[in-house]
């Protein structure tokens, strides 16, 4: 439809990609599910989804030259947001069960197991998002999706740059973790919006009105 935003749901073997698709529809954006780099390089947003363990996410995402769509959009400034292990290759590194995978590094720190009585973390959940967030903007006190097993518990990043501070969203599971950062271009949710009914819905639409 003419006007919309056009989103690629970038499309390298991880699973719930179409349901990524259609939250980004109901949102109000044209969503297209694709690995072409020229298609992910000239939409208007970039969605990075993930799930599964960090070290196949990165072996996937290597496969399709994922880190460069990525690193190219971000370098021009154009939007990128991981979602739930598409969160967490942004990191630097990832440790999961003795496995220790280098990321994207678009952020300093480790992403590793969460110290939980209880894993993976399934379930809704509520954040601690700062007052000036966009992406959360209007919902705040909502209840979100998770289901994962590792998360970044961390946040190193200095300001720098042009850009304003990074504004970083916490939530708690046996551990504090970091559900949601802003950062430029970039943005991310441990957690899952689309299946997070309206607040993911809404978060989305936060989202593609920066685009």
């Amino acid at each position: 439809m003419a006007g919309r935003k056009r989103v690629v749901v970038l499309d390298y073997g991880s699973g719930n990609i179409h349901s990524a698709a259609k939250a980004v529809e109901a949102a109000g954006a044209a969503a297209e599910i694709t690995a072409d780099r020229a298609g992910a390089q000239e939409a208007d947003g970039l969605i990075v989804p993930g799930v599964g363990a960090f070290a196949a996410v990165m072996a996937q995402l290597t496969a399709v030259r994922g880190p460069e769509i990525v690193e190219r959009r971000l370098a021009g400034g154009r939007p990128v947001l991981g979602i739930c292990v598409g969160m967490q290759v942004l990191f630097e590194r990832g440790v999961e069960r003795g496995v220790d995978v280098e990321g994207l590094g678009e952020w300093p720190g480790t992403v590793r197991e969460l110290e939980a009585q209880v894993l993976p973390h399934i379930g809704w959940n509520t954040v601690a998002a700062p007052a000036d967030s966009t992406l959360f903007a209007g919902i705040g006190d909502e209840r979100f999706y998770f289901v994962h097993s590792c998360a970044a518990t961390e946040w190193t990043l200095e300001t720098s740059g042009v850009f304003r501070p990074p504004r970083v969203t916490w939530a708690q599971y046996g551990e504090p973790f970091v559900a949601a950062a802003e950062n430029g271009p970039l943005s991310a949710t441990q957690f899952h919006p689309e299946k997070s009914g309206d607040a993911g819905i809404r978060l989305l639409r936060n989202w593609i009105g920066t685009l």
